[in-house]
């Protein structure tokens, strides 16, 4: 059996490039939705917090302390998936995934009775469960519900690639980066145009986008021989 066989074989199914796809497209989905929704980032940090400080330095307290609940929510759901980790194990990716469709289940269907702060501590946290139990692709770290490390590696895999010193595996680690860029993108544009288009059923797409994403979890699992 060749290496690169012998490679594809121990890959597990959480870090195939078609999960971080998936999870990339969620990623910037619920971004948009929670922008357009709430006027915050589910998954931004780096925003809400500038936000918070740039409404905060002009005095603008109320409208500054709009962004401390998706920061605070973020930072449990960080919590959360590490002592889950230690608690299941490799079941996190699977158990993750249930818990965020549970959640976004629970929000969609109660959207018109939840007031916006539920809504979007459920999202944020819902965003930092997923970044927390996804982390890697191919067995290189990376985000779904940001593009800033993606886009680095992207530029640095091109790089190396055309620097001619190497095999073309920065390459393609390149175009997998780039791909999760453009995904996160699509997934932004989705979530815009169904946010305004079907609010009713708008959160009916990531939960299918998890759905999959819990299935092929599962399935590995499944065909793991006891």
């Amino acid at each position: 059996m060749s290496l690169m066989n012998t490679a594809s074989l121990s890959l597990r199914r959480d870090e195939t490039v078609s999960i971080a796809l998936l999870l990339a497209f969620v990623g910037g989905y619920l971004d948009a939705y929670t922008w357009i929704t709430h006027g915050v980032m589910a998954n931004a940090q780096t925003a809400n917090l500038v936000l918070l400080w740039v409404h905060g330095s002009a005095g603008n307290w109320d409208d500054a302390l709009h962004f401390v609940p998706p920061i605070l929510a973020f930072a449990v759901g960080i919590l959360l998936v590490s002592w889950l980790r230690g608690v299941i194990g490799q079941r996190i990716s699977a158990i993750s995934s249930l818990l965020e469709i549970l959640l976004l289940v629970t929000i969609g269907v109660l959207h018109n009775r939840l007031p916006d702060l539920a809504g979007t501590l459920g999202i944020s946290f819902v965003a930092a469960m997923q970044t927390a139990a996804f982390t890697k692709v191919e067995g290189v770290t990376y985000s779904s519900v940001m593009i800033i490390g993606n886009m680095r590696q992207a530029i640095e895999g091109v790089l190396m690639a055309l620097s001619g010193g190497g095999p073309p595996g920065p390459l393609r680690r390149s175009g997998i980066f780039a791909a999760l860029c453009v995904a996160f993108g699509v997934g932004a544009a989705v979530g815009a145009f169904a946010t305004k288009g079907i609010p009713d059923l708008t959160l009916g797409i990531p939960v299918t986008a998890l759905l999959i994403i819990l299935l092929r979890c599962e399935t590995e699992r499944s065909e793991v021989p006891a």
